[in-house]
Formats: structure tokens, C-alpha cells, sequence
């Protein structure tokens, strides 16, 4: 019969806080993709939010180098049981919390059993549980990516205004609707001449899709190129930390109050760990795996 402290536990387990979960993607590399994220998490932190920053680009793993920091450990080193998580997560301005990517061919998405569930576990096991989890993900279209942004909450396109940043949103949102059963997406314009400009382009990739797929797409907000955001990037600092009243960090202050007000998903209930069950649950159910 299971003890008095073990019901609570259990009880707390259930009852814990949902973690909004946004899984930042983009049909191609070059659009600002880890700077929006970067800038996205810090800026729900600076709104009283416990926000963890996950870089889950193996390939190119660059939220350290953008934030200035020099990461000793990453997961790896958890699955394989060489550190705790707590040892592995970088502290970041506004209390932000950053987990560095994996170096190498190491890829969550990838991981037997036995480390996925060293994962759920590492993550469920968080002293200080996030409210909302941030997930920089790889640029294209790759299983990877679809795994992350289908057991995430939100899929944030993120979006620049050149044809061919266009034409691979648009492709991401098309794989994704129809191989993986994502039908809602939030699009950030990225690098506008405008608020004007970002809202057109939002408005062009809105109406093909509209024509074509079966899906809904939210205009985030528009993130404007400046001078500012050209700067802090140059001094390794996020542009919302180094220079909040531009108009690239007034925008990703705007953008976060977006975020606060996007609906909790059905299957949002439960921390951190749960969103970790779906994506390796997805994993095994893309390789035939009985689940």
C-alpha cells in the first residue's frame, strides 16, 4: 500500500504546472532562426517567467556562441550519466535557463531506450521546473525537426523576406501538415523593412497556403532589421538584452505578450518530462514501433 509521502508525490506529479512548449523552426538556414529563439525565451523570462532554452540544432549548435557562453557539458554527457542536468544548463540573462546542444552525430531524437528515458527522467527530475520550454530546433525539413515541432505545443515558423526563405517556409509547413498531422503554425517575419513589410509577407505565404493546404497560420509578429540587432550580434548578446528599446527588442517584448496569449493545447497537462514522452513516442510510432 503505497505510503503517505508517495500519494503526494503522486499527487504533485499530476497536478504539476503544463509547460507551453514552442519548437522555433525554418524551411532553410540564414533567416535568423537562433536569434529569434534566443531573443523569443529571453524575453518571456523578462516577464516573470521560468523559461529553459533548449538548442536542439546538433548540426549547428550556436545559442552558446550568440549568448557569449562556453558551454563545458551538454546532454550527451547526461544520458551517458557523466553529470546531472542541473550541471549541464547555462545561466542566462533574465534567469534564463540554457541547455546546449549536443556536439557531434548525438541527436535526442536518435537515442535508444535506455537514453531517452535518461532524458525523461533528467528533465522530470528539475528542482526548478520552466513554465514554458523554447526549442531551437535544426533549419529544413528533416524527421528530426518534424519529431520536435509535433510533440511541442506551438510550431514557430520563422520567416524572411526572400524567395527562397518563402518558398522553404512554405515547404516545411506543407511536409509537416501532410506527413506529420501539424495543422496549426505561428509565423515570425524576420528582418523587415517594416512592420508593413513583414505583414505583407506574412499575408503572401497566408494566401497560398490557405489555397492549397489544409492548415491555419497566426501572424506571431514581425521582428524589423536594425542597426541594434547587427550589434549585439557582434558583441555575442542577445539584441533584447543589449539593447531592449530598439525596435528589434521592443518587438520581441511584443512578441512574447503573443505568445502569452496563444490557447493551451489539449495535451498540455503535465512538466517538462511529458513533452519529452511525446517525442520519442512519435519516434518510435515513425519507425513502425507498437506504442
Amino acid at each position: 500500500m503505497p505510503s503517505r509521502s508517495q500519494d503526494e508525490n503522486l499527487r504533485s506529479y499530476l497536478n504539476r504546472e503544463a509547460v507551453k512548449v514552442l519548437a522555433v523552426c525554418s524551411g532553410k538556414g540564414g533567416v535568423g532562426k537562433t536569434n529569434v529563439a534566443a531573443n523569443l525565451a529571453l524575453a518571456m523570462a523578462s516577464r516573470r517567467h521560468n523559461v529553459c532554452l533548449l538548442d536542439a540544432d546538433v548540426s549547428l549548435a550556436n545559442v552558446d556562441v550568440l549568448l557569449g557562453l562556453q558551454p563545458r557539458f551538454n546532454l550527451s554527457h547526461v544520458v551517458h550519466g557523466e553529470i546531472d542536468l542541473e550541471t549541464a544548463i547555462l545561466q542566462g540573462p533574465h534567469g534564463l535557463r540554457i541547455v546546449p546542444a549536443s556536439s557531434g552525430n548525438f541527436s535526442m531524437t536518435d537515442l535508444a531506450p535506455a537514453g531517452q528515458a535518461a532524458i525523461i527522467q533528467a528533465f522530470g527530475q528539475m528542482s526548478d521546473q520552466p513554465d514554458v520550454l523554447v526549442i531551437d530546433t535544426a533549419a529544413g525539413i528533416s524527421p528530426g525537426v518534424a519529431r520536435f515541432v509535433q510533440a511541442a505545443q506551438h510550431a514557430v515558423v520563422v520567416v524572411c523576406d526572400e524567395p527562397a526563405s518563402l518558398t522553404d517556409a512554405y515547404a516545411l509547413i506543407k511536409v509537416f501538415s501532410q506527413n506529420y498531422g501539424i495543422s496549426h503554425f505561428q509565423v515570425i517575419t524576420n528582418m523587415s523593412a517594416s512592420r508593413a513589410a513583414g505583414r505583407l509577407l506574412f499575408d503572401k505565404l497566408d494566401r497560398v497556403a490557405e489555397r492549397y493546404l489544409d492548415v491555419v497560420l497566426r501572424h506571431l509578429g514581425d521582428v524589423p532589421r536594425d542597426d541594434y540587432l547587427v550589434k549585439a550580434v557582434q558583441q555575442q548578446r542577445a539584441v533584447f538584452d543589449a539593447y531592449p528599446k530598439s525596435a528589434s527588442g521592443a518587438a520581441f517584448h511584443g512578441i512574447a505578450g503573443a505568445v502569452e496569449r496563444l490557447p493551451s493545447s489539449a495535451r498540455s497537462r503535465g512538466g517538462i518530462e511529458f513533452f519529452f514522452e511525446r517525442l520519442f513516442i512519435n519516434e518510435r510510432q515513425d519507425q513502425g514501433v507498437v506504442v
